[in-house]
């Protein structure tokens, strides 16, 4: 198999998309502590397995070739837009760029960087004023960074879905779970009243509203 035909064996291109996202990220996300260096360094491992599968080694389709081929005969799996895994299982047979589970993708990766670059500046004001951040995006959830890199690395993972994302997928929420709750620990240890007042208002992940037209909290 011819692997620049087929799109594969670009390493240059890992290396390049790699790097793009991370650094993309890193520019509005700024990290300063060492849980926000913990939360890039997971992002980026993700991120790197993702592009190594798209343009790398197709590992995923390779694991699961004979399974592949023999529910979709149709399907040329040495192709590169066959990694497309979810358009191609679901019947789409044009350009898998313009197909739903792409276009979708799209939408929870832009969404995602939006968040991020929204939340950054707020953040930052808080911490030189030595105060909550509780404007913008943090009116609504408490830990609008973290939700943000969960809308990327599921955008990503709607695209071009792999083993190892897949399972690396739900062990990265797990972690940004546990790392917002000691950031609430201690934040509550720092501002004592003030951060049980807005934690008791503001939801911590997903912004909803109860019957009344009060914030919940989740």
């Amino acid at each position: 198999m011819n692997s620049t035909e087929n799109g594969y064996g670009l390493w240059s291109l890992v290396i390049i998309n790699s790097a793009f996202f991370i650094f993309f990220a890193f520019s509005f996300f700024k990290p300063q502590s060492q849980g926000d260096w913990r939360t890039l360094g997971l992002y980026s491992a993700f991120i790197v397995a993702l592009f190594t599968e798209m343009y790398g080694f197709p590992l995923t389709i390779y694991l699961l070739s004979g399974w592949l081929q023999s529910h979709y005969p149709d399907v040329n799996w040495s192709s590169h837009d066959a990694g497309h895994l979810l358009e191609m299982m679901f019947g789409w047979r044009s350009n898998p760029h313009f197909g739903p589970f792409h276009i979708l993708s799209m939408v929870f990766i832009g969404g995602g960087f939006w968040l991020l670059a929204s939340s950054w500046p707020v953040l930052y004001r808080a911490v030189q004023r030595n105060e909550l951040a509780i404007a913008g995006p943090y009116a609504r959830i408490r830990h609008p960074q973290y939700v943000a890199f969960v809308l990327v690395m599921f955008g990503f993972l709607l695209q071009w879905v792999t083993i190892i994302t897949l399972l690396m997928f739900p062990i990265l929420v797990w972690v940004y779970v546990r790392l917002a709750y000691a950031e609430e620990r201690d934040s509550e240890a720092r501002f004592g009243t003030k951060w049980l007042e807005y934690a008791a208002h503001t939801p911590r992940f997903v912004p909803r509203r109860t019957h009344s037209g009060e914030k919940g909290v989740i």
